[in-house]
């Protein structure tokens, strides 16, 4: 067993002692996965690239927590529909490789259309 499945299985039995899982469909899932990357870039809202690493350095146990709450949404949302994740994100490095060649993205932002 991989240790993202040993996680994920932490992760539901946590939730299901708690009888939690009613509240768990995917609708609610996502949503609660939005909220949760809202709360970690809330961290670093209105700071100035110069203010990043001493905003890091100081709320670095927030931030943690927040990415937790983040990555555990993400994973009982993957569990609820039967996502494997690591093949999804192979996948999608898969499909971006073709989109985004590295002749012609590499050092630009631009979206794979203005390439």
């Amino acid at each position: 067993m991989s240790p993202l499945s040993t996680l994920t299985e932490k992760i539901v039995a946590f939730r299901d002692a708690r009888d939690w899982q009613q509240f768990h469909n995917p609708k609610d899932l996502a949503t609660a996965l939005s909220i949760e990357a809202s709360e970690l870039q809330e961290i670093f809202l209105w700071k100035q690239p110069s203010e990043v690493a001493e905003t890091v350095s100081k709320k670095r146990e927030h931030i943690t927590e927040e990415v937790a709450d983040v990555a555990s949404f993400l994973l009982l949302l993957c569990n609820e529909l039967d996502i494997d994740l690591i093949a999804a994100v192979e996948l999608k490095l898969e499909k971006n490789a073709v989109k985004y060649p590295v002749d012609k993205a590499k050092g630009t932002h631009a979206k794979y259309n203005e390439l």
